[in-house]
């Protein structure tokens, strides 16, 4: 018997050994069924044919246990969740600050960043903050993030509309779909 029952990521399988059933329905490798068998003759009937013996379901009634080749087990369920990873993307925000009182020019350049970050996948959350008194102008803070937004409108969609945050307002807009 092989006897590996441990892998990396901490999930662990019962498996040989640390299987504590007095009997189980016992599976081979090729889907037929052995039937009820106590322990260790199962344990026997596995190290004969040269495979582990894995508790596939130890809550049925009688747990079914399954002979397979481990270690091959293992690296297939390995191989499976690193294509899983490979596929997923990582989504980032990125802030973009803008003032009340920002210039033409400041504005156009901001609004070239944010839309190279929209291109990349990622969303961009635009944050404008209120200094002192600026704080009683919350409608020139609004004007100035829906036209950032409106600026940007051909390649992304307002994922959070306009919000106030204590002395900041803030909105996020995130990539369109490509469906």
């Amino acid at each position: 018997m092989k006897g590996i029952n441990k892998q990396k990521n901490g999930a662990e399988d019962i498996v040989n050994e640390n299987i504590r059933c007095k009997e189980m329905l016992v599976i081979t490798d090729t889907g037929e069924k052995l039937g009820v068998l106590a322990r260790s003759k199962a344990l026997a009937e596995a190290d004969a044919r040269g495979m582990d013996l894995v508790l596939v379901s130890p809550d049925a009634n009688p747990p079914v246990a399954k002979m397979m080749d481990y270690s091959r087990f293992r690296f297939e369920q390995q191989k499976k969740l690193k294509e899983m990873k490979k596929k997923q993307k990582v989504i980032v925000v990125q802030e973009i600050q803008l003032s009340p009182t920002i210039e033409k020019h400041d504005f156009e350049t901001k609004a070239r960043k944010a839309k190279s970050i929209l291109e990349k996948g990622n969303k961009v959350k635009i944050s404008l903050r209120f200094y002192g008194r600026m704080i009683v102008h919350q409608d020139l803070g609004k004007e100035v993030i829906d036209r950032f937004v409106a600026s940007l409108a051909d390649v992304s969609t307002v994922e959070m509309p306009v919000k106030l945050d204590g002395r900041t307002l803030f909105a996020v807009i995130a990539p369109k779909s490509e469906k």
